[in-house]
């Protein structure tokens, strides 16, 4: 299948440090043209890449300072993609709304992976555009309410092969926290964790421009180098190396959040994860086999005593069954397949259909 790639202009693919949506489309890519697919990646100039590489900006809009509009540039990419939209059998787009318009434009199905939550304001966009495929990250990502036409929920996958298993934590034992700094991911309740229950909590990650406040106020106050570390944005390696010597990762959410890959790159370290039970982690953490959900930080506490109760192969092995790259790809190749044959089914013809009949599932 000769494929279109849209990835978010925020980020560089892969990511170097931080980045869910785009370590995935990255992995998603490589692993389709290892497979005989024609890919192309809308993406930023520095991404590296097998498939062809489209590009608008040199380089991710985050690290741009004069950069102040990004639509202007994921309107130019957009541009680019549809423009040339009969030079591929699907559009995979993981920008949101911002590609509904241009895809009921042409003919050249659009699949868009939902990659976050819905706001007030972007309801209203996908209202009008209920009918056009979507792929949900979770189960408990989908707003019933909206009607959108889901036609498979497939969870986000990494490459086990590159994460190296720790059996061990590190002697000198302490907890672990991956992700954003800020509000919604929790890392204030991570801090009230480590503190109550005397462990040193080791934090990595990445300030956006609007969470500057907020670590300035209520994250950088309590650290002191000792018990609470900044350790600063980490890259895959230290990522790894960072969970995989923790006695647990905490994951203490305050929103629905759609996934948390965070959560598969620990358990796949071998560390459990300790969550608050909202959106998505009760479908990703196997509750007192690969960690503990949890209600309330009182409850996180209490997990944090119970943590050698959890088997870290048992953490490895889920990943391998459930969050592989291997599963994620399965999972969008017959999502394309289904699209494809319903246009076969329309038109009565298709570009792709030698294609579809000898494709290996």
């Amino acid at each position: 299948m000769r494929i279109a790639q849209i990835a978010p202009l925020w980020e560089t693919v892969p990511p170097p440090a931080y980045g869910g949506a785009e370590l995935v489309v990255s992995l998603l890519t490589e692993e389709l043209v290892r497979r005989g697919h024609e890919v192309t990646l809308f993406a930023t100039g520095d991404s590296r890449t097998q498939a062809n590489l489209e590009a608008i900006h040199p380089s991710a809009l985050r690290l741009d300072p004069s950069v102040k509009e990004h639509t202007a540039y994921e309107a130019m990419q957009l541009s680019q993609v549809y423009q040339h939209s009969d030079e591929f059998d699907i559009i995979h787009s993981h920008i949101g709304f911002a590609a509904l318009a241009c895809a009921q434009l042409v003919k050249t199905p659009t699949v868009h992976t939902l990659h976050g939550t819905f706001s007030l304001d972007n309801q209203k966009a996908f209202s009008l555009a209920k009918s056009q495929p979507y792929v949900s990250i979770s189960d408990t990502q989908r707003e019933p309410q909206l009607e959108l036409n889901y036609v498979a929920t497939v969870y986000n996958g990494i490459d086990p092969a590159t994460h190296q298993f720790y059996s061990q934590p590190d002697e000198l034992q302490y907890l672990a926290f991956l992700g954003r700094l800020s509000p919604e991911k929790g890392p204030h309740h991570a801090i009230e964790i480590a503190k109550r229950t005397g462990y040193p909590l080791k934090i990595a990650g990445k300030v956006d421009r609007v969470d500057v406040d907020y670590f300035e106020q209520e994250i950088k106050p309590h650290i002191d180098g000792e018990q609470i570390q900044y350790l600063g944005e980490a890259n895959h390696i230290q990522k790894n190396h960072l969970m995989g010597n923790a006695i647990a990762t905490l994951f203490p959410i305050t929103w629905r959040e759609p996934f948390g890959l965070v959560m598969v790159e620990s358990m796949v370290a071998g560390t459990p994860v300790i969550a608050l039970e909202l959106g998505a982690t009760s479908e990703v953490i196997a509750h007192e086999k690969t960690g503990f959900l949890c209600q309330n930080v009182d409850e996180c506490i209490e997990a944090v005593h119970r943590i050698d109760e959890i088997d870290r192969i048992a953490c490895r092995r889920h990943v391998e069954e459930k969050f592989g790259v291997k599963q994620m790809v399965d999972g969008y190749e017959a999502v394309y397949r289904q699209l494809l044959a319903e246009k076969f089914a329309q038109n009565g013809h298709s570009k792709s259909a030698p294609s579809l009949a000898g494709m290996k599932y």
